[in-house]
């Protein structure tokens, strides 16, 4: 066949392919622009304790912008994840013309920081924004450290808060200071210097220490409630300081 026949049949295809991607692409854009694929809805699952789908819809509506088929779903998903409360969102399409919304929430475990400007703290150790009103949980413990280590604080709250349960003594706060130190307080007020450590070491420490406080308590007939601070940072034992026990004597001398 000769060459310039070739050439026309070749560009001949090619007109021809073109012509139908054109016809395929122009034809998809007016399906898309048919009424019946116009967002009609969404459609709301999964956790909603603070927040309902009445409300979730009006935050989120104004931000959905598009069809069926031009949503931007990562947007959607990010506008959903913005709603106070809201940990996680899963967006999908639901043919022909709504949206299908699961929602995973925030389960507050403890409050993070300080006062004025106390946070919440997830099981997970991430730490959000919320109405500090809407905590359906009672006596949160408060824990407190550098940012970035939140999930490490949860951590030892968790070693350590059923030991001193055990004890009926509950944590109230648990803080690692700046210098890597861990200081608990207790519900009754006493302070304990705990050290530095990974859970599992802070958490022996701990436990050795509880396992002869009875035995200390009952030397000066006192219970280990009447613990008013201890600090563990000893290499071969631990200080205390017992309510309505002192160590001097009558002269003004130590004992």
């Amino acid at each position: 066949m000769p060459l310039d026949v070739k050439l026309m049949n070749g560009t001949a295809l090619l007109l021809v392919l073109g012509f139908v991607v054109l016809s395929v692409v122009a034809g998809g854009q007016w399906l898309g622009r048919l009424p019946v694929f116009s967002l009609k809805g969404v459609t709301v699952m999964g956790d909603m304790n603070h927040n309902s789908p009445l409300t979730l819809r009006a935050n989120v509506a104004p931000g959905l912008n598009g069809n069926f088929f031009s949503v931007d779903l990562a947007r959607a998903r990010k506008a959903f994840e913005s709603v106070p409360w809201v940990r996680h969102a899963v967006v999908r399409r639901e043919f022909p013309n709504r949206l299908r919304v699961e929602l995973q929430e925030h389960v507050a475990v403890a409050y993070w920081g300080a006062e004025p400007e106390l946070r919440l703290m997830n099981s997970y150790g991430e730490v959000f924004e919320a109405n500090l009103g809407e905590v359906e949980q009672d006596n949160l413990p408060k824990l407190s450290g550098p940012d970035g280590q939140s999930a490490d604080v949860l951590a030892m709250y968790r070693t350590l808060a059923p030991l001193l349960t055990g004890m009926d003594m509950p944590l109230e706060l648990l803080e690692l200071t700046g210098r890597g130190s861990w200081r608990a307080r207790l519900d009754g007020g006493a302070v304990i210097e705990l050290g530095r450590g990974a859970p599992d070491e802070v958490g022996d420490r701990l436990q050795r220490f509880l396992k002869t406080l009875t035995q200390v308590t009952s030397r000066y007939a006192r219970s280990p409630g009447s613990l008013e601070s201890a600090d563990l940072r000893h290499v071969n034992g631990y200080a205390v300081k017992l309510r309505g026990v002192t160590t001097l004597a009558a002269d003004g001398g130590k004992k």
